[in-house]
């Protein structure tokens, strides 16, 4: 190796981990035991590397298959006031939601329809978007088509607060709840949804009118908005079936 066994060590339990192991108190079984397990690795530091690591040394991936589910939050009723209303219906476009290219966002869209219908009929205020950088207005599913005078917001990612006049927007008509729909999930409604909670709004968000193109995403986007500080006393998780005006 180039050097003693003492030094060796001394130098790599320095560099690697001070506290666990000093040379200064090897046994001679001690040693023996090293240099046994050192004919599996290529050198002093990768041994100590190894064992200096341990259980302490794992990530979140290397943890990930042992990783449990917390139990799912509660899904409570919600009531829309029509005038201090607006529903964000988010990202309904022909590029993302088919049953070609998102089949889980395709059989939402009746349910977001009922009460996009509803929720227009009583005077609410309907806000949409489309997502794919450069999409327009004519790209969203035509049986969600806004009505004259309902904006659009153009592609802004996922936070559509961001490079927008959108707080503006809610605050000159009066806007207290937002009622956030749209896929991806753990795109536009997870970072829409906790910024207009971050902002003061309350926020509905019926977890079977966001979509993603799998389970996980939307059971973290509900998770994540259930739980944050600062986010999760402002939003109510729901389902279409538990909202009422």
């Amino acid at each position: 190796m180039g050097m003693s066994w003492d030094n060796a060590l001394s130098v790599q339990t320095r560099q690697n981990c001070p506290f666990l192991l000093r040379s200064s108190s090897l046994t001679a079984f001690a040693q023996w035991a090293i240099a046994a397990s050192l004919q599996q690795y290529d050198s002093v530091a990768a041994f100590l590397a190894t064992i200096c690591t341990g259980s302490h040394g794992q990530t979140v991936i290397e943890e990930w298959a042992a990783a449990k589910f917390p139990a799912p939050p509660a899904l409570k009723p919600a009531t829309i006031i029509p005038n201090e209303t607006a529903l964000l219906v988010m990202d309904f476009t022909k590029q993302t939601c088919t049953n070609e290219r998102r089949p889980r966002c395709a059989r939402s869209v009746a349910k977001v329809l009922n009460l996009v219908t509803q929720a227009r009929s009583k005077g609410a205020f309907i806000v949409y978007s489309v997502a794919v950088p450069g999409s327009v207005p004519a790209d969203i599913l035509p049986e969600l088509t806004p009505a004259a005078g309902e904006p659009v917001l153009p592609p802004l990612g996922p936070d559509k607060f961001i490079a927008s006049d959108l707080e503006k927007i809610l605050k000159d008509k009066g806007i207290k709840t937002i009622v956030a729909m749209g896929t991806q999930a753990q795109t536009s409604v997870l970072h829409t949804a906790g910024a207009a909670a971050l902002r003061g709004f309350k926020v509905i968000v019926p977890v079977d009118g966001m979509s993603a193109d799998e389970v996980f995403p939307e059971l973290y986007t509900a998770w994540h908005l259930a739980t944050a500080a600062r986010i999760s006393p402002q939003v109510t998780l729901t389902k279409f079936d538990l909202i009422g005006f």
